[in-house]
């Protein structure tokens, strides 16, 4: 199996900083918002788009008028995904046998004070102030078992909503012993680090690539009905990327065990986002799978609505331009980072003027 972590490139997360990519590039924002202002007011997006829209927003006269090396339109995005850094100070870090697995907002706090028996909440508005678990708590069993019912509480509250029934590995780095599990919900709300694995799925016909991309169902609790990648998924406790891989791919494309397992891990991407009380701070595994010319993906859980077939350079035009998020957000800003990545290694972006 190509699922190797060998092959990730630790170079690629530099070059998706917002502050690392903020200082190599020109000052033509203004300029290039302005030309996407103009062409929104002529092709109208709502939230209930159609693939029509995506294709006619992805021809060549509605993309941005520059050349692949200007990759501002690109830049906004990573900007938008790695929003909140002002907001850092209002979070405590989470700390588990005296190792930080994530951080807390100082008014989710008060939330946990009710469980006093549970979490030991230390001088939250106070510098070194943290969050930690009952010290009775010494197995991760016990510890998973203690917070899955104070989490099971706060979601009949409303105040954790989206409940999966999946639980999420907590521990300080992705090598680490698991300390205990947590549903992945909650996730966010304690600033755990999270993984996922997310993969293009591609064609070759006469020379061009073209990418399959899928459209969420209107069910998903997490952005209904926008774009996203052919296959994606968190990475839950007890099973590996590769096996996750595997997994994602019969699950939201059909695809069978013995294509899957030609994946080819190919980076990671890593973001931090605040929203609120949520801290996601999450790394996402890249990998990409070359298909044969005649496959077409059959979603199998009722998670993605339809997919469509587009050449890579159109999606690179309905990725850049502006008038993704200035009409709607049609697609996920996960979406964003990894389409990016892949457009790097394909070179419909340069990396020329960053060397």
């Amino acid at each position: 199996m190509a699922f190797g972590f060998c092959s990730l490139r630790p170079t690629l997360t530099y070059f998706f900083s917002s502050h690392a990519l903020a200082r190599r590039v020109a000052p033509t924002r203004s300029l290039r918002i302005s030309r996407a202002l103009s062409a929104a007011a002529t092709v109208p997006i709502s939230s209930s788009f159609t693939w029509d829209d995506v294709v006619e927003i992805g021809r060549a006269e509605y993309a941005p008028h520059n050349s692949s090396s200007d990759l501002n339109g690109f830049l906004e995005k990573v900007e938008h995904c790695n929003r909140g850094s002002e907001k850092v100070a209002d979070f405590i870090p989470f700390v588990i046998e005296e190792q930080i697995v994530g951080y807390i907002h100082n008014e989710f706090t008060e939330y946990l004070r009710d469980f006093a028996d549970i979490f030991n909440v230390s001088a939250p508005d106070r510098v070194g102030g943290y969050v930690t678990l009952n010290p009775m708590l010494e197995k991760p069993e016990d510890r998973t078992r203690a917070v899955a019912d104070v989490i099971k509480i706060l979601a009949d509250k409303g105040i954790i909503p989206g409940i999966r029934n999946e639980l999420y590995p907590v521990k300080p780095s992705f090598d680490a012993p698991v300390l205990f599990s947590l549903e992945r919900a909650a996730a966010p709300y304690f600033g755990l680090k999270g993984y996922g694995i997310h993969m293009n799925g591609y064609v070759e016909r006469d020379g061009e690539k073209f990418l399959w991309i899928g459209k969420r169902s209107l069910t998903k609790s997490t952005y209904p009905g926008m774009l996203d990648h052919l296959v994606a998924g968190g990475l839950p406790h007890g099973i590996s990327c590769g096996e996750n891989v595997v997994k994602e791919c019969e699950e939201e494309a059909g695809i069978s065990k013995v294509i899957a397992e030609r994946a080819i891990a190919v980076g990671a991407v890593s973001y931090m986002d605040i929203d609120k009380h949520c801290f996601k701070r999450d790394v996402l595994f890249c990998y990409d799978l070359k298909l044969p010319e005649d496959f077409v993906p059959q979603n199998q859980d009722g998670e993605v609505e339809s997919f469509k077939l587009i050449p890579v350079a159109q999606v690179a035009n309905v990725h850049q331009t502006r008038i993704i998020w200035l009409l709607g957000s049609i697609q996920t800003p996960k979406e964003w980072r990894l389409l990016i990545r892949m457009l790097l290694s394909f070179s419909y972006l340069m990396l020329v003027r960053f060397c």
